[in-house]
C-alpha cells in the first residue's frame, strides 16, 4: 500500500511513537523498532524520530540524530546479532564517595 500526499508517493513514515518504541512504515510494510533493540530513539525528540529518509531503495536515514539503518536489519534482525548500547552517565567522583560513604555505614 502507498499513500501519496501532494502527488508524491510516501515510501516512507513514523506512523506511531509510543512509551515502548516506534512504529514505521517502509515500502507497504510496518515495522516496530522496540527501545529495547533501538534505544538511540528513546528520548528523542517526535520531529527528529519522524524526520526520516530511504535513501537508494533500502537504507533508512535519520539526520537529526545521525541513526542509519538498513531495511535488512529490520526484516532479518537474526541477521545482526550486535545491538547498540547507550552508555549511562559514570558516577562523578563526588556521588561515588558519597555513595560510598553510605554503604560503608
Amino acid at each position: 500500500m502507498k499513500s501519496s500526499k501532494h502527488g508524491k508517493t510516501i515510501l516512507v513514515s513514523v506512523e506511531n511513537i509510543t512509551p515502548f518504541g516506534i512504529w514505521l512504515f517502509v515500502k507497504g510494510r510496518e515495522y516496530f523498532l522496540s527501545y529495547k533493540d533501538y534505544p538511540y530513539f528513546r528520548d528523542q525528540t517526535l520531529k527528529s524520530i519522524q524526520t526520516v529518509q530511504l535513501l537508494h531503495d533500502f537504507h533508512l536515514y535519520w539526520p537529526e540524530i545521525d541513526v542509519d539503518l538498513e531495511i535488512d536489519n529490520l526484516e532479518n534482525p537474526e541477521k545482526y546479532p550486535l545491538k547498540s548500547k547507550i552508555p549511562k552517565p559514570h558516577l562523578t567522583s563526588q556521588s561515588s564517595q558519597s555513595s560510598i560513604k553510605k554503604a560503608s555505614r
